[in-house]
């Protein structure tokens, strides 16, 4: 079944506060396999201009699809996370994710696409910081096999 094109547009309220702290950094950086000192050491992170250690460029897929969640959950978007893989997640920054901050995100549904078979779905969430300070934006889109079928 076709994913609901009424959804493309569509906004939802900002998430829960994200605490980023030293500690989530160093684990994401961990898990990835990536031995940055900026992501490790705060004094590193402070030569190199930084008032704390810096998240790796992925680090915002940690939280930014809070707000989305509720989008990707709507019955009325038709959307069968069975047959839901991963497409593609791209990030634009304003500057670095730093220790310390106390992020939002706010996510849209920009686009609904049919591919042969599948249907494609894109959400921006734009990170911000409890403050309002743009972060950055991130751009997740997700494939349900089969859904134009």
């Amino acid at each position: 079944m076709a994913l609901n094109r009424d959804f493309v547009g569509r906004s939802y309220p900002p998430s829960a506060p994200y605490e980023v702290s030293r500690v989530k950094i160093r684990e994401f950086a961990t898990a990835i396999g990536d031995n940055n000192p900026l992501y490790r050491d705060k004094e590193a992170a402070r030569a190199a201009g930084y008032p704390d250690v810096i998240a790796p460029p992925t680090f915002p897929i940690v939280f930014s699809l809070q707000s989305g969640g509720e989008a990707l959950a709507d019955p009325g978007l038709g959307l069968n996370f069975a047959m839901v893989v991963h497409g593609e997640q791209r990030f634009e920054y304003v500057r670095p994710v730093i220790a310390g901050d106390e992020l939002v995100s706010t996510a849209t549904i920009t686009d609904i696409r049919t591919a042969g078979r599948n249907e494609l779905l894109t959400v921006r969430s734009d990170v911000t910081t409890i403050e309002g300070e743009p972060v950055c934006v991130t751009y997740n889109t997700i494939v349900e096999r089969g859904g134009a079928a």
